[in-house]
């Protein structure tokens, strides 16, 4: 297992977007535009129950993630890993708020049931900055 150096956190807990990859039955990627958080350990993300990414995760939990700075879009952190937790109910929508609060200032709609994806980094590459296990990065 990698782990998410300081630098590294600090970068996911800024507004910045993600774009999260997992795979379709037939192997192909798919990608889409997501918030992203951290527990220290292992990066957040929160979708909708029943979404493509969803139903991805039910055959294949190996995943991807490309963190991209807001202001200066050549700088970014690349993270790969296996999701290891979906959990749905309140700690979903906490979770969805924590997010929304983060990236709009306000809570999040309840218009469907969401789901809180937990993965557990193996390679992280932060192109720019310090190494950590796992891990290598050069910031600029």
């Amino acid at each position: 297992m990698a782990t998410l150096s300081e630098e590294v956190q600090q970068f996911i807990d800024e507004p910045n977007l993600a774009i999260f990859v997992t795979l379709m039955k037939d192997g192909s990627p798919q990608s889409t535009m997501v918030w992203v958080d951290h527990d220290g350990e292992n990066v957040l993300i929160n979708t909708p129950l029943g979404s493509q990414k969803e139903r991805n995760l039910g055959r294949d939990r190996r995943v991807s993630l490309c963190v991209i700075d807001r202001d200066q879009p050549h700088r970014y952190v690349q993270i790969r890993g296996r999701v290891i937790e979906i959990s749905g109910g309140e700690e979903a929508w906490q979770h969805i708020n924590k997010l929304s609060q983060k990236y709009n200032g306000r809570d999040y709609p309840r218009r469907q049931e969401r789901v809180k994806v937990v993965v557990a980094p193996s390679h992280v590459f932060a192109p720019g900055g310090g190494r950590g296990e796992g891990q290598s990065s050069r910031w600029s």
